[in-house]
């Protein structure tokens, strides 16, 4: 703010994605409660958005497992052996819990769990050197690129990027990747901050691409159906162009949207509609019926 007074006073929002639905509400928080503590303002928050977002273990977990059945990912055997197996409320799944997980998910086939629909990146090696390639015949322009990942963590593991970057200075003995999956800690509950945030004013959108079976669109429903919100429009689609581009409902402090056909990463799958969602957000009006 020193170095650009001129921006100080301007609206600002904050938006994200996936484990976003813990650090944003945090972020708007912090940012919130310090302008409660100052006479003037510094950063004048308006509100925040979320996609696809991690927000309550409980529900995410029992919300992924009942997505996974919905959509024909496992058999019923192995949805009643989850559901038997599996305390949702647990500080921490069970060995048993977790391996009835595991085997469950041989089920899906090897598909691309956050986007199911979609081809999955097929690696090929040519020479000493791995490609990618989608099931496609060919590129398309505008159409989702299942590799966009392994691309990123090819470049990002090439030395001469981590030089220019200053990344990996110590040497750490293994590769950079876009996800680790080595995180142990229980996250809290964001509900409570979504609860205060909404109390405070602040403008808050939650969307899901409802194509992701990581964080799918039931976890943040469940997650959202226990803030017990009044309902101030009804459920209905909107339209990105002449098509339906997902469906919304507005809630008092909160609007939720889904994002039809969409996986993990929402812009990614549908930019058109996520450009309709995002100046919509940006408005502070309602997604169009037409």
């Amino acid at each position: 703010m020193s170095r650009f007074p001129q921006y100080q006073y301007r609206d600002f929002y904050i938006a994200g994605e996936s484990y976003a639905g813990h650090y944003v509400p945090q972020l708007a928080k912090k940012i919130h409660e310090y302008n409660k503590a100052c006479n003037k303002p510094i950063i004048n928050l308006k509100g925040f958005m979320v996609g696809n977002p991690e927000m309550d273990k409980t529900n995410d977990k029992l919300g992924t497992i009942t997505y996974w059945w919905s959509h024909a990912m496992i058999s019923d055997a192995s949805y009643n052996s989850i559901l038997k197996n599996c305390n949702f409320t647990a500080e921490r799944f069970t060995k048993e819990c977790d391996s009835t997980i595991y085997d469950a998910a041989a089920d899906f086939g090897d598909i691309d769990q956050y986007s199911i629909y979609t081809p999955k990146c097929v690696p090929k090696f040519i020479g000493n050197k791995q490609t990618h390639k989608t099931l496609l015949p060919k590129p398309i322009l505008d159409e989702y690129d299942p590799c966009t990942e392994s691309y990123a963590e090819i470049y990002y593991n090439r030395p001469e990027v981590q030089r220019a970057m200053h990344a990996n200075r110590t040497a750490i003995p293994y590769k950079w990747t876009a996800c680790s999956w080595n995180w142990r800690d229980s996250d809290n509950s964001m509900l409570p901050v979504y609860k205060e945030l909404m109390e405070a004013g602040l403008r808050i959108w939650v969307f899901s691409g409802d194509t992701d079976s990581v964080i799918p669109v039931t976890a943040t429903r469940f997650s959202l159906s226990k803030l017990n919100l009044p309902v101030k429009t009804r459920w209905y689609p909107w339209y990105s162009g002449n098509q339906v581009g997902g469906r919304t409902e507005v809630y008092e402090g909160l609007t939720f949207v889904t994002v039809r056909g969409a996986g993990h990463e929402v812009p990614l799958f549908k930019p058109q509609s996520s450009l309709i969602l995002l100046r919509s957000f940006l408005a502070g009006k309602e997604l169009p019926r037409s």
